[in-house]
């Protein structure tokens, strides 16, 4: 079983540790930096309440831009799972705050 290795990641202004695999990292990073320069674009060009509304519009615009790329499964299996965490992870801290 390959080795993971714990980083830190940074989405709209909240850092997570999450494990991965080092030949996926500079895709992580990359697809991070999209991710939030998406947040500024929204958060410039559209009205919200609060960071979960933009991150919420880069979530719908990226699996938008993910399906038109072609006719792949959006994710496969083990990308699900790891959204899923992260899904559930978001929602007990944002439930915290409230």
């Amino acid at each position: 079983m390959e080795e993971l290795i714990p980083i830190n990641v940074v989405i709209g202004d909240r850092t997570y540790r999450i494990r991965i695999s080092p030949v996926d990292e500079e895709v992580v990073r990359k697809t991070l930096k999209l991710i939030n320069d998406k947040i500024i674009e929204f958060k410039t060009n559209f009205a919200g309440k609060d960071m979960q509304d933009y991150v919420a519009m880069v979530i719908l615009w990226y699996a938008t831009q993910q399906k038109a790329a072609g006719n792949q499964p959006l994710i496969d299996h083990e990308s699900e799972l790891q959204l899923s965490a992260m899904e559930k992870m978001l929602d007990k801290i944002l439930s915290s705050e409230s």
